[in-house]
């Protein structure tokens, strides 16, 4: 393979220009999910152009080809980024990177298993590897065009499935999150290159021809140990009613668990409830309030999340409709390191006779489906209070969501398009909903239901169809 491609290097200039298009299609793909100043390992970097094109901070890249590496340090000359002569079946670092990419390498690997088990060494529990490779249904074209001098000479490849891919992930200590075909128009052409790139190859029936496959892991789940302390933060408005039996009945999660109620400018005395009880509270939460300083809730929640000292966080709503008991569930499935972004899920137990309407619950169906097909992963519930995730994944949230603007009252689509967008695992907890024991819901079902739509809309173009 060092060979042949120290000879590509002299002989694909006119490949290389007609695969312009694709190539820089491709590095856009991986913008999407890399952001500016990571810490990038490509595996396979041939000349650097794709590595350089990301912006990282810390880049390095190895590859078997000395030509190609020569020509890789000329077209960095003052750049940062290092170069490394080396097999990525034997290549060897104790450094951690937060991005793997290999980029149409697998094809020519010897051992594959053997490549991605070696570079588990190169991740810390965060790291996302990014693999992309040549859909089969198209080699018969890439045969034409090597026939016509659009693509190399190609050496003996192994020409794999998404579901080889997959297996080879998962015997290597990697776990997808996630999975697609990309680039249905692999050439650039003004307007045509994205209608087929962003919508057709989305759509059921064509989503599996794109030219190229494209698969995000991450590294087997780790158990993070029961050292992890718990916040739980409480929104609060017009909820007077429950806030003694939320503290009576939030457990203790971890090494320590606290609960911060957010009162959200009720109509009611909930604001001297919750000093009073919490004034009085004396058993094992450690125990705080605040008033929202803004409307909505997702501004009650962004102000306790940005209250709280604890690793994991989590959102219990105040109507205890969604049972604080299910909150260990939920600890449990993150400090395993099985789930990532943990959504709670009323849709899969039966729910109590008062719990929600008919009409709501079409509607939540309706979301679910919505946005399972917008995130890429499967949700059952999109609309469920209770979320828990890391606290340094919230913090990672927050940045990759800037792009996306103020349109999320609620923060529900805010916390789960952020996790998508970071191709965090997501997994449904299912709870067991109940009626409400005190006041009425705060949400307008068509009011609310609307405002729902548009931002499913605004989610489904900017994730699904576009490059949020």
């Amino acid at each position: 393979m060092a060979e042949h491609f120290d000879w590509v290097s002299a002989h694909d200039g006119a490949a290389r220009r007609v695969q312009a298009g694709f190539h820089a299609q491709l590095a856009e793909q991986l913008r999407h999910l890399i952001p500016e100043g990571s810490r990038v390992l490509e595996v396979g970097c041939g000349r650097g152009t794709l590595l350089r094109a990301l912006k990282p901070a810390r880049a390095v890249g190895i590859d078997v080809s000395p030509r190609m590496l020569e020509q890789a340090r000329a077209a960095d000359a003052g750049g940062t980024a290092e170069y490394v002569l080396a097999d990525a079946q034997t290549f060897r670092t104790e450094e951690k990177f937060d991005f793997v990419v290999m980029d149409y390498l697998v094809g020519y690997l010897s051992d594959v298993q053997a490549a991605l088990e070696n570079l588990r060494a190169a991740s810390h529990p965060r790291t996302r590897l990014c693999l992309t490779s040549v859909n089969n249904v198209w080699t018969p074209l890439l045969g034409l065009g090597q026939w016509l001098g659009m693509v190399t000479k190609q050496p003996p490849s192994n020409w794999l499935s998404t579901k080889d891919l997959i297996n080879l992930l998962e015997l290597s200590g990697w776990e997808v999150v996630h999975q697609s075909t990309e680039q249905l128009f692999p050439f650039r052409v003004p307007l045509v290159s994205g209608f087929f790139n962003r919508f057709v190859v989305r759509l059921p029936g064509l989503r599996h021809f794109g030219s190229s496959l494209y698969i995000v892991a991450r590294p087997a789940p780790q158990n993070l140990g029961p050292e992890l302390t718990c916040s739980v933060i409480v929104p609060a408005r017009n909820e007077s009613g429950n806030i003694r039996a939320a503290l009576e009945r939030i457990p203790v999660m971890g090494a320590r668990t606290e609960v911060i109620f957010v009162e959200g400018h009720s109509r009611d005395d909930t604001w001297a409830a919750i000093q009073r009880e919490v004034a009085a509270y004396r058993g094992p939460l450690v125990v705080s309030a605040m008033q929202q300083p803004g409307k909505g809730k997702w501004d009650a929640v962004f102000t306790g999340f940005a209250a709280a000292t604890g690793d994991v966080l989590v959102i219990q709503d105040a109507d205890l409709t969604a049972p604080p008991e299910d909150l260990p569930k939920f600890f449990a499935a993150v400090a395993s390191g099985r789930v990532e972004f943990a959504n709670g899920s009323r849709l899969v137990y039966p729910m109590e006779k008062e719990a929600m309407r008919f009409l709501n619950l079409l509607g939540n169906k309706f979301f679910a489906l919505a946005l399972s097909f917008t995130l890429g992963q499967p949700i059952k519930d999109s609309l469920c209070g209770t979320k828990m995730l890391l606290r340094r994944d919230y913090e990672r949230i927050l940045k990759r969501i800037e792009v996306l603007g103020d349109f999320d009252p609620f923060g529900d689509f805010n916390l789960l398009f952020g996790a998508a967008l970071l191709k965090l695992r997501i997994r449904d907890i299912p709870v067991r909903y109940k009626d409400r024991t005190y006041g009425t819901t705060n949400i307008s079902r068509f009011r609310h239901g609307w405002l729902l739509l548009k931002m499913t809309a605004f989610g489904m173009f900017k994730l699904k169809f576009g490059r949020g």
